[in-house]
């Protein structure tokens, strides 16, 4: 976890939720700052940069969807800011649209507040590991690095512990996103998206089959690709 005060707004209608959620970050030495509806949550985003949302979708005035397409808009000051959606909406089809929607992690009322704040911490690692990998591009260094594996943009290898793997270009795009992502779920589209080029082919249903493959060549490091059934998948922290 980066050691500067990190900045959470949580945006959630239930005072109940609202304040254990509060206790829960502050425990982190995370400063907290709340919204009961959407109108409220519009103006602090306008006006404050945070480094984590987590966002009811069902929240008076504006809904938290609105909320995060709004946010995700690439001239917008939160950008990059991850988000946490949490709700009562469980069906496939809405985890689906909160993802695709921008929202980076999503969780289903009722839920244990330990979670809740193991999902913040990972998000936030996330963010730090990004900007990490950001500032090397920045100096010419194309790496994405995960533990004892490395992936080089640049020149589209791959080592672990030192050994190259010989990984397709569709093998390789995926690993890229992934861990470009580690902590949030992507979707299968979402995956497809990043893949598909001009003469790559690829659909929803061979992601399973690249996961699979992928998988067998990382050896122990394939554990960290986590399926969320229904979704997609996760590169865990």
């Amino acid at each position: 976890m980066p050691s500067k005060e990190l900045k959470v707004l949580i945006v959630e209608d239930e005072k109940d939720i609202r304040d254990l959620m509060v206790f829960h970050l502050a425990r982190e030495d995370m400063i907290v700052e709340v919204a009961e509806n959407g109108k409220k949550a519009y103006d602090k985003l306008l006006q404050d940069k945070y480094d984590l949302v987590i966002m009811d979708w069902m929240v008076p005035e504006i809904s938290g969807l609105d909320l995060i397409s709004w946010m995700k808009k690439k001239e917008h000051i939160q950008y990059k800011t991850p988000v946490l959606m949490v709700t009562a909406k469980s069906d496939p089809e809405s985890i689906v649209q909160g993802l695709e929607q921008g929202a980076d992690d999503y969780m289903v009322k009722p839920f244990d507040f330990n979670v809740l704040r193991a999902r913040a911490k990972n998000l936030l690692n996330r963010t730090h590991f990004l900007q990490s990998s950001q500032k090397k591009e920045d100096k010419g260094v194309f790496l994405l690095e995960m533990g004892e594996l490395i992936l080089n943009k640049d020149s589209h290898e791959v080592k672990l512990k030192g050994e190259s793997l010989d990984l397709t270009y569709s093998e390789f795009k995926m690993l890229e996103i992934l861990i470009q992502n580690q902590g949030s779920v992507l979707s299968r589209k979402q995956i497809t998206s990043f893949i598909q080029g001009e003469d790559i082919l690829v659909t929803g249903r061979t992601i399973d089959t690249h996961i699979s493959s992928l998988r067998k060549k990382l050896g122990s490091y394939g554990e960290k690709i986590e399926t969320i059934r229904g979704v997609g998948y996760r590169v865990s922290i």
